[in-house]
C-alpha cells in the first residue's frame, strides 16, 4: 500500500461515515475512484441502503472509470439482490485495480466479491485501514454474526453519578452544548431507545432537532406491560416518525396495544426474563427488524439490565459539574455486584470538553 492508497481510503471512509444511521439494514460503504491521480468518482451508500456506493461512484466517473483504481471500504457484493452485484459492475466498467479495506461478514458476499474481481483479472489489494473500516462496520457485522445491533449507552450525570433529584427533576443537568452533541450521536444511529419509566417521567420526543438533517432514527421504547401515557409526544407523533414498542405477548393483546397501533406505532413482542423484558431477546428482535446501531438513552433500570446482560458495546458519559447527593436518582440501577471482579469493564477511547461538561467515550473491554 502507498501513502496515496491510504489517503484515498481515508476519503472513502469519511464518505461511508456519513451514511451511519441512514442506510440500515445495509452497511454504510464509501467508494472513491481514482484515474491517474485524479478523483473521477465518489459515492456512499444512499439513504435507505440503495443505490450502493460503487454504483454511485461509477456513474459519476463514467468513461473515466476504465483503467482506474477503486477504493472501497467494504468488499463489493457478489450476489444478485435488488441490484446487480457491485463486483460485476466494477469489472464491466473497466476498473483495473480495487483496494478494499475489509472483507464482508455477510456469507452471501464474504470472499466471493474478491474472487469475482480476481477471476476477471482485476488487481485486488486487501486490508487498507482495515481497523478503521471494521470499527465503522461494527453494527452491521454484529447484526450479521450475532443477529443483534451494537448498542451505545448514553449517560448524562452529575459528578456523583446522579441523573435526577429525589423528586425526579432532571432538566437540565448538562449544558446546551452537551444536549446538542447528543442529537449528533442520535443522527449516527439507526434507533434511539429508552425505557418506559423515561417516557412516563420525561415525556421525551427523541427526535433529532436543530441540526438541519432530513432523516430521523426509529424511536424504540422497551415497555413490558405497555404502560405508556397516551398523551405523550411519542403517541402524538408516531405517524410522523417511527415508534417501535418492545413488549411481552400479554401486553401485545391488550386494548392499549390497539390504541398505540392505531396511533402509528409498531409493536414488537419478545420474551420476558423474570420481571423484565429479556435484554437479549429485545436486541435480537431489533436485529431481526434490520437495525444495526442502537443508541440507548436510559433510564437507570434499562441501563442496568443491558449492562448486566453484557450487551453494552460503547458507553458515552456526559458529566456535569454539579452534585445532588445520595438522595438523588442514580444513573444506573442495581447491578447485583458483590465483587469488583464482577463489574462491567470498559476501555477509555477519548475525553472531550463539551460546553461546561466532560464527555467520555468508552468501548467494551
Amino acid at each position: 500500500m502507498t501513502d496515496a492508497d491510504t489517503n484515498h481510503m481515508r476519503h472513502a471512509l469519511s464518505l461511508a461515515a456519513r451514511g451511519l444511521g441512514r442506510v440500515w439494514p445495509n452497511p454504510a460503504v464509501g467508494c472513491v475512484i481514482v484515474n491517474e491521480g485524479r478523483i473521477v468518482g465518489r459515492g456512499r451508500t444512499a439513504d435507505g441502503g440503495r443505490p450502493h456506493a460503487e454504483t454511485l461512484a461509477l456513474a459519476q466517473a463514467g468513461r473515466l472509470a476504465k483503467g482506474a483504481t477503486a477504493y472501497v471500504t467494504l468488499e463489493p457484493c457478489a450476489h444478485q439482490g435488488q441490484t446487480p452485484p457491485c463486483a460485476k459492475a466494477l469489472i464491466e466498467n473497466g476498473i483495473h485495480r480495487v483496494v478494499i479495506a475489509c472483507e464482508d461478514a455477510d456469507p452471501r458476499v464474504s470472499g466471493r466479491g474478491v474472487a469475482m474481481l480476481r477471476e476477471a483479472g482485476v488487481t485486488v489489494a486487501m486490508g487498507c485501514l482495515s481497523v478503521e473500516a471494521r470499527n465503522l462496520q461494527r453494527g452491521f457485522f454484529s447484526r450479521v454474526n450475532h443477529n443483534r445491533p451494537t448498542l451505545t449507552l448514553k449517560l448524562a450525570m452529575t459528578l456523583d453519578g446522579r441523573i435526577a433529584t429525589a423528586s425526579g427533576e432532571s432538566k437540565w443537568i448538562t449544558s446546551p452544548e452537551a444536549r446538542r452533541a447528543v442529537h449528533g450521536l442520535r443522527a449516527s444511529h439507526d434507533a434511539v431507545m429508552v425505557g418506559a419509566g423515561t417516557v412516563r417521567t420525561d415525556n421525551p420526543d427523541l427526535r433529532i432537532r436543530d441540526l438541519g438533517l432530513p432523516h430521523q432514527p426509529v424511536r424504540v421504547v422497551a415497555s413490558r406491560h405497555l404502560r405508556l401515557p397516551q398523551d405523550s409526544q411519542l403517541f402524538a407523533t408516531a405517524k410522523q416518525t417511527p415508534v417501535w414498542i418492545v413488549c411481552d405477548d400479554e401486553a401485545r393483546l391488550s386494548p392499549d396495544a390497539e390504541r398505540w397501533e392505531n396511533a402509528g406505532a409498531k409493536l414488537i413482542p419478545v420474551a420476558s426474563s423474570g420481571t423484565h423484558l429479556s435484554p437479549h431477546a429485545t436486541l435480537e428482535a431489533l436485529g431481526t427488524q434490520g437495525l444495526t446501531r442502537v443508541f440507548c438513552e436510559g433510564g437507570g433500570m434499562l441501563a442496568a439490565s443491558l449492562l448486566t446482560a453484557d450487551l453494552v458495546d460503547e458507553l458515552i458519559v456526559f458529566t456535569a459539574g454539579k452534585l445532588i447527593g445520595a438522595e438523588g436518582q442514580p444513573g444506573v440501577g442495581p447491578l447485583g455486584i458483590s465483587a469488583l471482579s464482577e463489574a462491567p469493564a470498559f476501555e477509555l477511547v477519548g475525553v472531550n470538553r463539551v460546553g461546561a461538561d466532560v464527555m467520555q467515550h468508552w468501548h467494551r473491554a
